[in-house]
């Protein structure tokens, strides 16, 4: 729900920012033209009051000096400033802001060699207006910063309201194959156009998937009943009693071959299909039986290498699924645990609902482990030949079962423990 809303949030909050911040620059705008208009104004009066009083003065000397209910003015001589008030003797000529006795006053000032000019004016009053008016912008900006998120719920509301109902739709259909005809649902907006394009993209999709099941069917039906004469063909001959032990060796290779690629071909159109196979192949298996076959398999490949191969069951273990599946997983990983020790052992545990192997070959470089499982990653100690493809395979089809594989190298560093876990849902219960 969070992320789903997330572009809903962003335009509300995009509503209220833009709204908040001209509600806000509006208000200063407001308060800074009304302090300096009032500012010009009233010093521009004062200055113009005050020469026009000094001139006038000039002429008519015995002229009395201002009086008004907020304009004090006082006339005196350099010097002789005892009439003035205090706060504003001091000050040179030209218009200052003074505050005494907690008032505000603006006083303009002339002092000239014969004649000292004072003339102030109360503004308190205004200083006050200007607090109000500010806390008024203030409650404006507010105001407008409210009316601005119910705009922003209201029009993302509006706005979302289609993409929401395509993924509503979206979300109904899952599973649905073939084309959806969402494009129905929409007018022939930007909405209506994504509605058509994900129509076009379902169908195109499910016509590749139509397509890659219906090969992936053939090959494996193809590849199946070449395999099968192979194997049917191997069987004959081994039962020949005059074969000399190099021709059954060889014979025993190709059963052998012929047996993990009719097991590969199954796992791989499992994998393929996302399937977990039928009724009949998705049956109990011995998991302990199957490693047993699996070494006895991988066992020449040993040749003259100084490496011995055991395998210790300490506790039966059943598994439901595919005896190909479990042999491609389980034979992937111990071929590249014989394929990469060159000296030493490879151990098969098989206890407690998993299935560990034990190497004591070069291992995995520590900044190679978390790559191990990529297609077509091969990590800086793997030498020979290989395309990659192994592993990726092996963990593709553990993730199609819920099965859980683990590669560690052991702590005195003489090889690699990689462990396949059968339950691991039932592993993390306590126990």
């Amino acid at each position: 729900m969070q992320f789903r809303h997330r572009l809903r949030s962003r335009l509300i909050l995009s509503f209220l920012f833009f709204g908040t911040l001209l509600s806000v620059l509006f208000a200063v705008a407001v308060m800074f033209l009304q302090s300096w208009i009032e500012d010009a104004l009233i010093a521009r009066t004062l200055e113009q009051e005050l020469d026009q009083y000094l001139a006038e003065l000039r002429q008519d000397p015995s002229l009395i000096e201002p009086f008004y209910s907020r304009i004090q003015g006082y006339v005196t001589r350099p010097g002789r400033a005892e009439i003035v008030p205090a706060a504003f003797r001091a000050l040179p000529t030209g218009v200052h802001d003074v505050t005494t006795n907690g008032a505000v006053f603006k006083a303009a000032v002339r002092k000239e060699g014969d004649l000292w000019a004072f003339l102030t004016y109360d503004i308190s009053e205004n200083r006050e207006l200007s607090r109000r008016l500010l806390w008024a912008l203030a409650g404006a900006v507010l105001l407008f910063s409210l009316l601005s998120l119910a705009l922003g719920l209201w029009s993302a509301g509006r706005v979302m309201a289609p993409v929401s109902s395509l993924a509503r739709r979206l979300e109904s259909l899952e599973g649905t194959e073939g084309k959806l005809d969402l494009a129905r649902y929409f007018p022939d907006d930007e909405v209506g156009q994504l509605a058509t394009v994900v129509d076009e993209y379902s169908l195109k999709l499910h016509e590749l998937v139509e397509r890659d099941k219906a090969f992936n069917a053939d090959v494996s039906h193809e590849l199946r009943t070449p395999l099968t004469v192979i194997s049917g063909a191997t069987e004959l001959l081994l039962g020949q009693p005059n074969l000399s032990p190099r021709m059954r060796e060889r014979l025993l290779r190709i059963a052998r071959a012929a047996r993990q690629s009719s097991d590969m071909t199954t796992a791989l159109l499992h994998l393929v299909r996302a399937e977990r196979g039928s009724a009949g192949e998705a049956s109990n298996q011995d998991v302990g039986q199957i490693v047993a076959q699996l070494l006895e398999n991988y066992q020449p490949l040993i040749e003259d290498r100084p490496l011995t191969l055991s395998v210790h069951v300490d506790q039966p273990l059943n598994v439901i699924a595919p005896e190909a599946v479990i042999s491609v997983v389980l034979g992937n990983l111990l071929g590249n645990a014989v394929r990469y020790t060159h000296e030493g052992s490879v151990e098969i545990e098989v206890a407690h609902g998993q299935v560990q192997i034990l190497d004591t070959g070069p291992g995995i470089a520590p900044e190679d482990l978390p790559y191990v499982f990529d297609r077509h990653f091969r990590g800086q100690q793997a030498g020979g030949k290989g395309s990659g493809l192994g592993l990726s395979i092996v963990k593709r089809l553990c993730d199609l079962y819920d099965w859980r594989i683990e590669f560690v190298n052991r702590r005195d560093r003489s090889g690699l423990v990689v462990t396949v876990s059968f339950f691991p849902d039932l592993e993390a219960l306590p126990s």
